[in-house]
């Protein structure tokens, strides 16, 4: 479930996100308009639902801690992941652009977000252009990974769609510090993988055993850690993206 007060813990100068470098800096202005843009933070216990699909939500977030994910699911029940959040993921833009959220966003792991008012974000833009072009990198940046899910389920083999998404989760999970490198504990099963990569369970299981065979990985119990980082970025044809410092709001 989540919490249902929003309440203001962290202040924006203390943020934990600060301290990590992958994260751009931010000038004072900058730190105090956002401090008013927030108006708190919001918990969600593993397996609640942040945003739902069809919602008008009156929010946007920023995931300060935990894993979360991007779902759509049909009218028969059938779900399709479109992707994971993790700290420093903005959340909802779509329900503040488009009027409504075409997908769900719910919670894998516990999470800690900070929650703006969607009314407020018009000042953003016409106040700072600066973060106004955060969240327009950060949309991009949205865009990019659906980009490399769409390739996946229409031309990549089943190992290197599994290979791929394994290599994006492990990076952008140590580059947010979620993890560190070389294993990771993923707080999903091998059926949200299947999920997100259109396979079947059986499928899913028998390639991730293909890539243990073939010493690239090991899996147990949701642990997955790179034994070989070449051979596996070789199988997938993997492009990791440029580590430059990347917004946050």
């Amino acid at each position: 479930m989540i919490s249902a007060s929003i309440k203001r813990v962290c202040s924006c100068h203390d943020c934990p996100l600060r301290s990590n470098p992958t994260f751009r800096a931010f000038d004072e202005k900058e730190i105090g308009f956002v401090e008013k843009f927030k108006i708190g933070e919001l918990a969600a216990e593993a397996g609640s639902s942040i945003l739902t699909q069809g919602s008008n939500s009156a929010h946007i977030y920023t995931i300060l801690r935990g894993w979360g994910y991007r779902y759509k699911t049909l009218e028969d029940g059938r779900l399709q992941v479109l992707n994971f959040v993790l700290p420093g993921d903005l959340v909802g833009l779509q329900g503040v652009v488009l009027g409504e959220m075409g997908h769900s966003v719910g919670a894998l792991t516990d999470m800690l977000l900070c929650v703006f008012e969607r009314q407020k974000i018009w000042n953003l833009y016409s106040e700072f252009p600066s973060l106004a072009y955060d969240i327009t990198w950060l949309a991009s940046r949205e865009e990019q990974l659906l980009d490399e899910q769409l390739v996946s389920l229409g031309r990549r083999t089943a190992i290197e769609r599994i290979a791929h998404v394994l290599l994006t989760l492990h990076d952008r999970a140590v580059e947010t510090g979620a993890e560190k490198a070389g294993s990771v504990s993923f707080p999903f099963t091998q059926q949200t993988l299947a999920d997100t990569l259109g396979l079947s369970l059986v499928h899913t299981n028998k390639t991730l055993r293909k890539l243990s065979d073939r010493k690239l990985i090991v899996w147990r119990d949701r642990a997955f850690t790179i034994s070989d980082r070449e051979g596996l970025i070789d199988l997938a044809k993997f492009e990791p993206i440029e580590k430059t410092p990347r917004p946050f709001i």
